[in-house]
């Protein structure tokens, strides 16, 4: 099943700079070969259910090897069955309308 995730991660015990964090989780995506957008607050992911979760378990394990000792994580998690769609098509959807 075909998901759209945006996730938001914050390691939490390492001080007020989260970028190296967030950044260490980009070749863990690149590597599942997903489709994802940074943007301000969180991450966007398109994928496979399975490799997009696995994906999201691999950013936990890498954050926590660089030393985060705990980390929150929020997720926004949309399916759908009645048609293929993208990121692109939804945010497309909506500029259509401008």
């Amino acid at each position: 099943m075909k998901v759209m995730v945006d996730l938001c991660i914050i390691p939490l015990g390492v001080g007020v700079s989260l970028s190296p964090y967030i950044a260490a989780c980009k070749p863990i995506l690149d590597s599942a070969g997903l489709s994802w957008e940074l943007h301000a607050y969180g991450t966007l992911i398109e994928g496979e259910w399975d490799a997009v979760f696995s994906a999201i378990k691999a950013c936990h394990e890498a954050i926590h090897a660089m030393g985060a000792p705990r980390i929150t994580t929020t997720l926004k998690v949309g399916t759908r069955t009645d048609r293929d769609q993208s990121i692109a098509d939804k945010v497309s959807s909506v500029e259509n309308k401008w």
